[in-house]
């Protein structure tokens, strides 16, 4: 299974760019990430309830990387086909069976090596979103979900580092701050 999982990514294009964010081509997703990974275009999706907490994925094993994480509620890579926000709409769809109206609140650059010889450098866009219902996962992309409180998963971020994948890691504070400071409106 493993073998089909990387042929399919291997026919999957994603968006090359500078770190100004403008496109400097095409790679096929899996050589964009051999030999120290080329920076290409990326977003990680945060969605909310009304309670506050934050919908976390626990990455499937099979994943080509970080596969039993948790994860931000859902992530991956624009097609040269598509806008970003489709892009973001499409994958919380495919990976967690619901979709919602998104914001864009912030982007960054970076670049984690994964013991397998893959390496993410990402120009990573960061959306936020609110759902209240229960989503419906896609055993190939998440194996579970969790709602957490900001709080409950800083302290757990903090004590299990190696439980989290590093992009959430880094961007965690970041994104808490902003919807602490937006009273978790969109």
């Amino acid at each position: 299974m493993l073998f089909v999982i990387y042929h399919v990514m291997e026919k999957e294009a994603i968006v090359l760019v500078d770190e100004k964010d403008n496109e400097t081509g095409t790679e096929e997703k899996i050589k964009a990430h051999q030999d120290g990974g080329k920076l290409h275009r990326a977003f990680s999706v945060f969605v909310f309830n009304k309670r506050g907490e934050m919908l976390l994925q626990k990455r499937a094993k099979e994943k080509y990387h970080c596969g039993g994480f948790w994860t931000n509620t859902c992530c991956s890579h624009q097609r040269p086909d598509e806008s970003l926000e489709q892009a973001a709409h499409r994958k919380l769809k495919q990976e967690m069976g619901f979709d919602t109206e998104l914001k864009e609140i912030f982007s960054f650059i970076y670049r984690a090596s994964f013991e397998n010889g893959l390496t993410e450098h990402e120009l990573d866009h960061v959306f936020i979103g609110t759902f209240n219902g229960e989503p419906n996962l896609n055993p190939e992309e998440a194996e579970d979900f969790k709602w957490v409180s900001p709080e409950e998963l800083e302290k757990d971020v903090k004590e299990n580092p190696d439980k989290y994948t590093p992009w959430l890691r880094k961007i965690l504070r970041r994104v808490l701050e902003w919807y602490r400071a937006n009273s978790g409106e969109l």
